[in-house]
């Protein structure tokens, strides 16, 4: 995951409230494999966190955002602190570990 400009999401953005220590937003699309694997791997990075959410949006239903992203393709993960602020973005199939460290990064330690 790399290293994201200073972008700030809010709830109204996402549609639902933000985690209280970090969301992951997860662009994807109908008919795509590896935004299934993202999923999978997104929603075991969080599964035991009460504290983090995960949102994952079809970027077909959410153009104008996508394009304030500059969204190119998916699977694109953004990590957001707990002030919607965007730490790191992937995009492709992040690891387990990516996305546990981006997490750790905005302010939301790995569960072991």
């Amino acid at each position: 995951m790399t290293v994201a400009t200073a972008t700030t999401l809010t709830a109204d953005d996402l549609g639902v409230p933000l985690g209280r220590r970090a969301t992951v937003v997860q662009f994807s699309s109908t008919f795509c494999v590896p935004c299934r694997r993202t999923r999978q791997v997104v929603e075991h990075a969080v599964r035991d966190r009460d504290d983090v959410r995960h949102v994952d949006l079809d970027v077909a239903d959410h153009l104008a955002l996508g394009e304030r992203l500059a969204v190119e393709s998916t699977p694109t993960v953004l990590v957001l602190d707990s002030a919607g602020v965007v730490r790191r973005r992937a995009a492709g199939v992040p690891t387990l570990a990516q996305v546990r460290a981006a997490l750790a990064e905005a302010g939301a330690p790995p569960t072991a």
